[in-house]
């Protein structure tokens, strides 16, 4: 995977009479030697030296309204460009709202580095101003952590912890920073400051497990290719697609891995994996985890008499939950490039009548969500995220955010590029959906953003459109407004039933689109299907302008969408001794 140069002035210090830096100049100047162009925060006294140490060095602060919305798009950044991103949160409190961001992306696997503000070192344990024990906190979510000693070792520990955070997998890192640090003073000339980013360096794939994972796939009647957020980091796209071509495998595709290979391309399926997965008799999983989303590797998902072979940069994740008849530690760009050197001399491919089944069904979803697009009735689920999907480009960057409505349009939305699909990962955190935007127009300022949310995943941070339009990053909402927990109250009412839903209901009442418009934004309600395609595009006018816009969409309240992954139907009969309705009075 390419990497941006080093920016050559990126460790220069302004010119400047004094011969000493403080703490907050030497962090911004490692930060920007490290390739570090924003920083994603919000104010704090902790933080005022590295403030200053930013101005002077060029970093950009990107200012939120809450350090988890900070945090989330330092996630989001880190996503889109694989990089480690950079969040910073003042002492105490700060600290603490920032780790739900930092849990999430520890989660999905996100190289974010966080930079906690802290009381002085001087006074610690005496009941300083917003003193806590933060670092502890955040441990188990974070694969290092550390407070540097002395001013001189910071620069040393920074660049350590970029590094650290991204083998071999991402995750994120986090440094405490003690005020009386930052405020120290140190000689220019008696500091150094390391270059370029840290980098994955996966082991290269051993060339035994190569050729038996080939034989394998020699002898599939059915075998498919799981491409799990471990393919993206990798920088694995030109690599997979080799390998499809060469081979005709099916390819299916979880997490951050979605758009690695563009939803056109003859080998990547969609709509098919639910017929897939259980008639596979080979999967080649790669850089995935066998979670929830598969439900653990387990049947009916997965038939038992499956062969696995798994492939991981990371071998702690091999064979977790599902063994594996192989388990490869390797990087998966290597181990794919390798793979398809092993195909080129023979040329066998998969039996042609296997993916066409797949291609069909697919071809029959498509055709599926074209007709939905008919008629101006109630808008349902489906009727959403047609809409949304037919909004897209092949270059937009869309954020998924929420529960029923992300569920429904998540299978329906093409992603055109690597990475140009982000929702919050297995930790589903909701709110990520603006932090996310915000870090998307910055990462991607020629793309077109849209942050698909449900209501109750837009009001976690609904303040942050006051921080796109003080940013000036113009995207796209589409708000599918079902005045519910949507997921969450049919999940209780399916196990419990419907004589008792309280705290499963929002307000339809409250208008998210005024909300937008009072803090500086475009807003439209919709309350037909037809006036979906005519609001959007007026809002894609809007962010074009540098203005974030919000379509709130008003779902049909007596809609239903069938349960996915969790189901309460299935867990009330697990525990109801086989009876759906055991809980129900």
């Amino acid at each position: 995977m390419s990497h941006a140069a080093p920016d050559p002035a990126a460790s220069r210090i302004d010119a400047d009479p004094a011969p000493l830096l403080h703490g907050g100049i030497v962090a911004a100047a490692q930060l920007r030697a490290l390739g570090i162009g924003h920083l994603f925060t919000l104010t704090g006294g902790h933080l005022s030296p590295l403030f200053d140490g930013c101005a002077r060095t060029g970093i950009r602060l990107v200012d939120f309204r809450h350090e988890q919305a900070a945090a989330h798009a330092a996630d989001a950044m880190a996503r889109l460009t694989r990089q480690v991103q950079v969040s910073a949160a003042t002492a105490g409190p700060g600290v603490v709202g920032a780790a739900v961001a930092v849990a999430n992306a520890w989660a999905a696997g996100s190289p974010l580095m966080l930079l906690a503000g802290r009381n002085p070192g001087a006074t610690e344990g005496m009941g300083a101003l917003q003193e806590a024990p933060q670092l502890d906190m955040l441990k188990p979510v974070t694969r290092m952590t550390a407070t540097p000693g002395d001013l001189w070792r910071l620069p040393e520990l920074l660049a350590e912890a970029a590094a650290t955070a991204m083998v071999p997998r991402p995750a994120p890192v986090a440094l405490d920073l003690p005020f009386d640090l930052l405020m120290g003073r140190v000689p220019a000339d008696a500091l150094s400051f390391a270059q370029g980013r840290g980098q994955s360096h996966a082991p290269a794939a051993d060339p035994d497990a190569v050729a038996k994972t080939a034989a394998l796939l020699r002898a599939a009647r059915t075998p498919l290719l799981l491409a799990g957020s471990g393919v993206y980091w990798a920088g694995a796209e030109e690599a997979l697609d080799r390998f499809v071509r060469e081979t005709g495998c099916p390819v299916f595709a979880n997490g951050a891995a979605r758009g690695i290979l563009p939803p056109d391309h003859p080998q990547m399926h969609s709509a098919a994996r639910a017929r897939a997965l259980p008639a596979a008799d080979l999967i080649i999983a790669i850089g995935i985890d066998f979670d929830f989303r598969l439900n653990y590797g387990r049947a009916p998902v997965i038939d038992p008499d499956c062969v696995i072979v798994h492939v991981d940069a990371d071998p702690a994740r091999l064979g977790r939950n599902r063994g594996a008849v192989m388990g490869v530690t390797a990087s998966p760009r290597h181990f794919l490039t390798a793979l398809a050197q092993a195909f080129e001399a023979d040329g066998h491919r998969v039996p042609a009548a296997w993916p066409e089944q797949l291609a069909a069904r697919d071809a029959r979803a498509a055709r599926a969500r074209q007709d939905r697009l008919d008629g101006d009735g109630p808008i349902d689920h489906a009727r959403f995220a047609a809409e949304a999907a037919r909004f897209v480009t092949p270059d937009t960057v869309t954020i998924g955010d929420g529960g029923d409505v992300i569920a429904e349009t998540a299978g329906a939305i093409p992603v055109g590029r690597p990475g140009h699909w982000m929702d919050p990962g297995p930790f589903g955190c909701l709110g990520i959906g603006l932090p996310f935007a915000i870090a998307a127009r910055l990462a991607r300022p020629a793309c077109p953003v849209l942050a698909v949310q449900g209501d109750g995943a837009f009001g976690f941070n609904a303040m942050e459109i006051d921080s796109a339009v003080r940013a000036k990053t113009g995207f796209v909402v589409l708000i599918g407004n079902d005045g519910a927990w949507g997921e969450m109250r049919n999940f209780h009412d399916d196990i419990f039933g419907d004589a008792n839903l309280d705290g499963q209901f929002l307000s339809r009442a409250t208008r998210y689109d005024r909300l937008a418009e009072a803090l500086g934004g475009h807003g439209e309600r919709v309350e037909r299907a037809a006036g979906i395609a005519p609001a959007l595009a007026r809002a894609a006018r809007a962010a074009e302008a540098g203005v974030p816009a919000v379509v709130e969409v008003m779902l049909d309240p007596a809609a239903r969408r069938p349960a996915g992954a969790v189901s309460g139907k299935a867990i009330a009969a697990a525990f109801g001794g086989g009876d759906p309705d055991a809980f129900k009075s």
